[in-house]
């Protein structure tokens, strides 16, 4: 199984980014959008992992949320990793109150200290907590690009409160498919 541990913002936070992913060059030019019923911040990655291992990537997140705090978060900003077909939009994520960005990366640590304990795989890339967009190949030219790049800097959503994780399975293919395994909730 395919697995990944997010946060989702509400569907209020969603709606907001929405309206601002609606004027973006990528978006007219059809290019290929990230699904909005699965817009998500990834937390960790963890990849294929067999079916027999769930109930301890389960315990290990419960393990790695009962002694956080519930966080206030915001979308805001944005930008570009990679370059020309391999580009992916996105936006990122802001702390609403003071340490809460601190806070949510020393969540995500917890969480990989977890896994580790637990044997489990993930991806140990450096945690850089964002929202994927878009990905508009060859279909955005450069100064639209750059027109839309300077919209997702400008964005500052309203703040949205975090208080669980969630570990999601993922299905790859034309319409990938996000499947909802198990929430944890934040302190408890």
């Amino acid at each position: 199984m395919r697995l990944f541990v997010a946060v989702r913002p509400p569907a209020e936070a969603l709606a907001e980014l929405g309206e601002l992913v609606d004027g973006l060059a990528t978006f007219r030019a059809a290019a290929r959008l990230a699904d909005r019923a699965h817009w998500h911040v990834t937390v960790a990655f963890l990849g294929d992992v067999p079916e027999t291992r769930v109930p301890d990537v389960s315990a290990a997140l419960t393990a790695a949320a009962a002694p956080a705090a519930p966080l206030r978060l915001r979308l805001a900003g944005g930008g570009r990793f990679g370059r020309g077909r391999f580009a992916v939009l996105w936006t990122g994520v802001d702390g609403a109150d003071d340490g809460a960005l601190d806070a949510f990366a020393g969540l995500a640590r917890g969480v990989r200290r977890q896994l580790r304990r637990a044997r489990l795989p993930y991806d140990d890339k450096p945690f850089r907590p964002h929202l994927t967009l878009a990905r508009p190949g060859d279909k955005v030219g450069p100064a639209e690009l750059a027109a839309d790049l300077d919209l997702l800097r400008g964005f500052a959503g309203a703040p949205f409160p975090v208080d669980r994780l969630l570990l999601f399975r993922s299905e790859l293919g034309p319409h990938p498919v996000h499947q909802l395994l198990s929430e944890h909730l934040l302190g408890a």
